[in-house]
């Protein structure tokens, strides 16, 4: 499996390992994990808390793009070191992202979020950019 697919699974467990201090603070909570209403008692919290479950929420909306900009790049056939960067960097990015949110880190959230979102967007562009090297050489 090429690195950027491999970044891809590492995405999706980000998004749950992202959930863990946001369940962990549901459990604490008087009365426990209410898990008759677990989106109920999420909108309820504070604190780390509700930053982390904000972290999970983003981590599921930038998921889509990070994929189709990986399964963008390969079904084009661009492989190499730029696209592997790429995806590499996004997966960095989104653990800082996390670990900031969590932190309430907020402007350094910010920078690293949009360099992840730079990544995916860059390979999402990544078949335009070969193109226009190609019929530029032509």
């Amino acid at each position: 499996m090429s690195i950027p697919f491999w970044c891809v699974f590492i995405a999706a467990l980000l998004i749950y390992l992202a959930k863990i201090p946001a369940a962990k603070a549901m459990s604490s909570e008087a009365g426990g994990y209410d898990n008759h209403h677990p989106r109920a008692q999420q909108a309820k919290l504070t604190g780390m808390g509700a930053r982390a479950h904000a972290a999970h929420l983003n981590s599921i909306e930038i998921f889509p793009l990070f994929a189709a900009g990986v399964l963008m790049a390969h079904t084009t056939e661009m492989f190499g070191w730029w696209i592997d960067f790429l995806a590499v960097l996004f997966i960095v990015m989104r653990v800082l992202y996390v670990l900031f949110y969590l932190k309430d880190m907020h402007w350094q959230r910010s920078l690293v979020w949009i360099v992840s979102l730079a990544c995916c967007l860059l390979l999402m562009l990544s078949p335009a950019v070969r193109w226009l090297l190609i019929s530029g050489l032509s």
